[in-house]
């Protein structure tokens, strides 16, 4: 068989021909389109990863703020609960001491009454026991006892020390020489002149005036007044003085009756002792 050689020859040129269009015009494009895709295809795969990614660190992301979150639930759940033992334990501490507060007072107000009504008793008692013994003593006076109180007085005004005798003189310069004797008896002029001279003496004016006065208020007795100064003896200073120690006696009594605050804290209950 004889080859032709022009019309192979030919027939390779077309086909190189053909395969310059076909990559000119079919296989530029075609490959252009597939890496095209295959860009796409890789930034796809690319998001999907990224997306991915991102949606694992966001599960994680809730997971941990999820845990910390119930971490945090669990701390305000404690400490709201210790809040709430430590406010439960403040209330029954403060009631505790009210309680403690009100039954102290109440033995106090109990012990003061009770010594209240004590001391009243006895001071009555004591009132009634001198009263009587006031009216005893104004009904036993005679004269002899009057007698006997005047003289007292007379001493006592010459016994009276130069101080005091001085301080009498100028009260009386200050009154216009002025003296009142009171007393709850009547006094015989003898008496009176006694008592005037007595009376002139410490002075050392021989016409100091004297006057004489009756006191109901006195009880066996007659007092000298000079211008705000007294020198007296009566029965009834005693008897107040008596008085007066009777009280002072009766107060301290009543005082030591009283319990000491360390006394009343024995008084409370076992149970409120206790922290």
């Amino acid at each position: 068989m004889q080859i032709d050689w022009f019309v192979l020859f030919a027939q390779m040129v077309n086909f190189l021909i053909l395969l310059y269009l076909l990559k000119r015009f079919l296989y530029a494009r075609i490959i252009s389109a597939m890496n095209e895709r295959e860009a796409k295809m890789i930034a796809r795969f690319e998001e999907a990863e990224r997306l991915q990614r991102e949606a694992q660190e966001a599960v994680r992301a809730f997971e941990e703020k999820q845990a910390s979150l119930q971490l945090q639930a669990e701390l305000m759940l404690n400490e709201a609960r210790e809040a709430a033992n430590r406010r439960q334990a403040e209330w029954m501490d403060s009631a505790r001491k009210e309680v403690d507060s009100i039954r102290q007072r109440w033995v106090e107000t109990v012990l003061q009454e009770k010594a209240a009504f004590l001391e009243s008793l006895r001071s009555r008692t004591g009132q009634q026991v001198y009263a009587i013994a006031r009216r005893i003593l104004a009904d036993l006076a005679d004269t002899a006892i009057e007698q006997k109180m005047i003289d007292v007085l007379m001493n006592r005004i010459r016994s009276l020390e130069t101080k005091e005798g001085e301080a009498i003189r100028c009260a009386l310069e200050d009154s216009g020489g002025e003296v009142a004797v009171q007393s709850a008896f009547p006094l015989a002029p003898e008496d009176r002149e006694r008592l005037t001279a007595a009376v002139r003496e410490l002075t050392g004016r021989p016409d100091t005036a004297v006057l004489y006065q009756e006191s109901a208020d006195l009880i066996n007795g007659i007092e000298l007044l000079a211008s705000g100064r007294r020198i007296a003896w009566t029965i009834s200073d005693y008897l107040d003085h008596l008085e007066e120690s009777f009280n002072q006696a009766l107060h301290e009594e009543v005082r030591q009756v009283l319990p000491k605050p360390s006394e009343l804290k024995s008084v409370r209950q076992p149970e409120a002792q206790k922290p």
